[in-house]
């Protein structure tokens, strides 16, 4: 077992890299010592293990203790030690693998992890921060520019809140679209300026976003009126130039490795970076990374001051995560987390959500735009494919992509799960295709333009791809030309996808875009109104930034919203419909490789679990293993029948432990175990299966029945709590503008607007624009009559012309009344003093003399009729 003084030497010695290390003598002269590390130093209260002399002056004690013991609690020695020489400002405990820090300057402060010890140069910075000058700096300078909204400024001063608090590490969650990099840009300049951040590290994890982030930087203005770039170094990796928007004319300038190597106070600079990147410089090339020519670093942990980790949410697998994990845990910085979607992985990360602003509370605000939703029922999705005997199949190679056609002998069944992994229904495919067409085209003769088109695929597989099979239905179904619809994927075939990204989003072509998921998060396409669901998603994180996609305004066009399409019958938005922002997955494990498996079988690590799982992974070779695997593997296991080994394995571990492992370790037995000869795979293309595909409108994620059950639910509960309803319902003579407006504001709040409602009801009582008072009084009895605007209001004033004579000059002022209460529903006095339709005649004024002291009552009258 390894000892304390065994650890010390190989271990905290070798992380001491940079600090001359001596051992203490009486009458040693620490004055003169620059960059020491004195062991044994001598305190009244015992002797620290290593005192970090930094020109002259001791700034620093280690604690350490051997690796058995855990570090974190050792601190309380050296802060012991502290106390007996007068209070030093830094204190480190350490068991040779892990180190906590703490500063003691303020009491506030607590300890933390960090990768490695602080060099002098880190020392003497911190020394020299002025902190309480930076957060005075926040407080008197106002948060600007002035086109930040409401909740960008909100969110930053959460960030700023959070950091005065002591934390370093913070969430922002912020729905798609809603401008996160703008907001942290603005936030990038206030730590700059108040100098609380003087590096600063932008990671992104796509090139695309990292592009996103240049432009941003470089088109943001400070409240000096110049670009960010002209007061501050802006840096970035190095970029293709397809990479930026076309027209986007930036001097680039790539970060000089010495300001990562050799951070220095007097830099100050922002560097904007790609996660696979950084990971390389940090750990080598642990990480596969297209276009990169970054090599390993020697890079202290304190090279900068905040770290802003955009779109953290991503990393769907633990490999991804444990990269976000190994680079941000690496530096001893601020570190802020920006996502749309929140995540347990993203929160173990950076712990604590400052601040959050949902894409509910956007589109209610009018920053971001809500979704229609149409379900496309089809069988095969649904039910999957069933081909009789007889029935002629293509038989694709998917190694060579060879077809060969072929007549079914026997019947056989695909189930939901595997269209389009191991059979695909053109017929079905075509459509759908044919349903969405449907919808574009009605679009566009509504509108005047064709809806810019988002279609997620199943797959982009060579020779099987679902996605060129889209690419090509789409083509012949809409027969607007070849660069109409195009593919953007991750697929090799894809030529400059980035390129082909600004293109969608900046020009009339491509109208339509097939991809699998390179587009599912962090591309900005305003312009976008329809999204295409064909891929089955399981992912609540993927589903949302999926959906977010569509949420951006886009005042060019007059986007109110956009429609999603369900192609799995609505199932997708039934299974999404109530989930919150943390009922999510974990990141999938990645599997184990079969020879660490093996491994830790020999070292008798936790052999039962291990045992257990590599005789799963032996029963799943053993069915996809071909009858050339089976021979090969006999000259192993007894005739080469893999079932009976792995149900064997448990019993033949027990009975002869050394001679079962040593086969286990035979490296040709492993490498077989890894490249087995499988089946010829073949993918099937059923030519013959015919699908019966339907569609139906949603409204807010329901049917439109289900829709105006849930709204009836909602006005009987609530209508002795809401004034309006009870004003509709029970005293009609009370009805006016603010009731109105209180009425369509509660609706809104609960889901209820009134666009919706009036979708639903043309679509069951085939009534088009029913007026709001029709559909709450419908809600709380059926028999009550549903009107639209115009017919309650011709019903109203009819009721005032009864038996009254009103001279001509009257009734042209009742016409321009009723021509309001059209598009109004209720009048006031004030209307006449502010609609342009009455100011025209002469207002309220006019209108009093007009009506000879009776448009008092005679209002009062008009809003009862229309109420009642």
């Amino acid at each position: 077992m390894e000892n304390e003084s065994q650890t010390r030497k190989d271990r905290i010695d070798k992380k001491l890299s940079g600090w001359t290390i001596l051992h203490h003598h009486k009458g040693m002269d620490t004055s003169v010592l620059e960059c020491h590390a004195v062991e044994e130093y001598p305190t009244k209260d015992g002797e620290a293990d290593y005192a970090l002399f930094v020109d002259g002056k001791i700034l620093g004690i280690i604690e350490g203790k051997k690796v058995s013991i855990g570090a974190q609690n050792v601190l309380e020695q050296a802060k012991r030690y502290s106390r007996a020489l007068g209070g030093v400002p830094f204190l480190y405990s350490s068991n040779g693998e892990s180190i906590y820090f703490l500063d003691t300057r303020d009491p506030k402060n607590i300890s933390r992890k960090i990768a490695q010890f602080h060099t002098k140069e880190a020392m003497l910075e911190m020394l020299q921060k002025e902190k309480a000058r930076a957060y005075s700096w926040m407080e008197n300078n106002p948060v600007q520019p002035a086109q930040l909204r409401h909740y960008q400024k909100e969110a930053i001063l959460s960030i700023e809140n959070a950091i005065k608090e002591g934390h370093r590490e913070m969430l922002v969650a912020m729905a798609t679209g809603t401008g996160k990099t703008f907001m942290i840009v603005a936030e990038i300049y206030r730590l700059l300026e108040s100098m609380l951040g003087k590096r600063i590290l932008f990671l992104v994890d796509r090139r695309a976003l990292a592009a996103q982030a240049v432009q941003t930087l470089h088109s943001f203005t400070t409240p000096q009126g110049k670009k960010l770039n002209q007061e501050y170094e802006v840096y970035y990796q190095q970029f293709q130039k397809n990479d930026l928007e076309e027209q986007k004319s930036f001097d680039l300038q790539t970060l000089p490795n010495s300001y990562l190597t050799h951070p220095n106070s007097s830099h100050t600079f922002v560097y904007v970076c790609t996660i696979q990147r950084m990971a390389i410089n940090l750990f080598g090339k642990q990480v596969e990374y297209e276009d990169e020519d970054a090599a390993i670093l020697n890079i202290p942990i304190h090279a900068f001051d905040v770290i802003i980790a955009d779109e953290c949410h991503r990393g769907y697998t633990t490999k991804e995560t444990g990269l976000w994990r190994q680079v941000l845990e690496y530096f001893d910085a601020i570190k802020i987390g920006l996502t749309a979607t929140p995540a347990p992985h993203s929160l173990s990360l950076f712990k604590n959500v400052v601040y959050r602003y949902t894409t509910e509370q956007a589109v209610l605000d009018g920053y971001l735009v809500d979704y229609e939703a149409i379900k496309i029922k089809s069988n095969v999705r649904i039910y999957g494919a069933f081909l009789r005997p007889g029935e002629q199949v293509g038989v694709v190679d998917t190694v060579t992509g060879q077809e060969i056609y072929d007549e079914l002998e026997d019947e056989r069944a695909f189930s939901t799960e595997e269209i389009e992994t191991k059979i695909t229904a053109p017929e079905s495919n075509r459509q759908i295709i044919k349903e969405i067409a449907r919808y574009a085209l009605e679009w566009e003769a509504r509108t005047g333009h064709f809806p810019k088109t988002l279609i997620f695929a199943a797959n982009d597989l060579p020779h099987i791809s679902h996605a060129d099979q889209l690419v090509r239905l789409c083509k012949e179904e809409f027969q607007r030309g070849d660069d109409f619809v195009c593919k953007i994927t991750s697929s090799a075939t894809v030529d400059r996808p980035l390129q082909k990204i600004r293109e969608f989003r900046n020009r009339p072509n491509p109208g339509i875009v097939v991809t699998v998921d390179m587009l599912s998060t962090g591309v900005d396409i305003p312009v976008l109104e329809f999204i295409v669901f064909l891929r089955p998603v399981k992912s609540r994180i993927l589903w949302v930034q999926m959906l977010g996609r569509g949420t951006r305004r886009c005042s060019e066009i007059h986007k109110t919203h956009f429609t999603i399409f369900d192609c799995f019958d609505g199932t997708l938005i039934e299974y999404f419909r109530n989930t919150t922002d943390f009922t999510v997955a974990l990141p999938a494990k990645e599997v184990i490789p079969i020879s660490q498996l093996i491994e830790h079988i020999a070292q008798d690590k936790d052999r039962e679990s291990n045992t257990n799982l590599f005789i799963k992974r032996l029963h799943r070779i053993e069915n996809t293993m071909s009858a050339k695997a089976r021979e090969q593997f006999a000259r192993y296991i007894p005739d080469g029948d893999m079932g009976r080994f792995a149900r064997e394995l448990p019993d033949r571990l027990q009975d002869d432990f050394t001679q079962t492992v040593k086969l286990l370790q035979n490296k040709n037995f492993q490498e077989l175990l890894v490249h087995y000869p499988k089946p010829k795979k073949e993918f099937l293309i059923g030519y013959e299966v015919e699908d019966h595909v339907t569609s139906e409108c949603l409204i807010g994620h329901l049917k439109p029945q289900d829709y105006l059950d849930s709204f009836s639910h909602f006005i009987r509960e609530k209508q002795n709590e809401i004034e309006a309803v009870q004003v509709l319902l029970e005293r009609p003579k009370a009805w006016n503008p603010e009731v109105l407006e209180d009425l369509q504001r509660r609706l809104e709040e609960n889901k209820f607007p009134k666009q919706e409602l009036q979708k639903a009801y043309s679509v069951v009582y085939k009534k088009s624009l029913a007026d709001i008072i029709s559909m709450v009084k419908h809600a709380t009895r059926e028999e009550s009559p549903i009107y639209n605007s115009q017919e309650r209001v011709d019903r109203a004033m009819q009721k005032i012309m009864e038996n009254k004579t009103f001279t001509q000059e009257q009734q042209q002022w009742l016409s321009l009344i009723r021509e309001h209460l059209v598009r109004n529903l209720t009048i006031a006095l004030q209307d006449f003093d502010s609609m342009p339709i009455f100011e025209r005649k002469g207002g309220l004024r006019k209108v009093r003399q007009v009506f000879e002291g009776q448009l008092e009552k005679l209002i009062e009258e008009i809003n009862y009729f229309i109420a009642a």
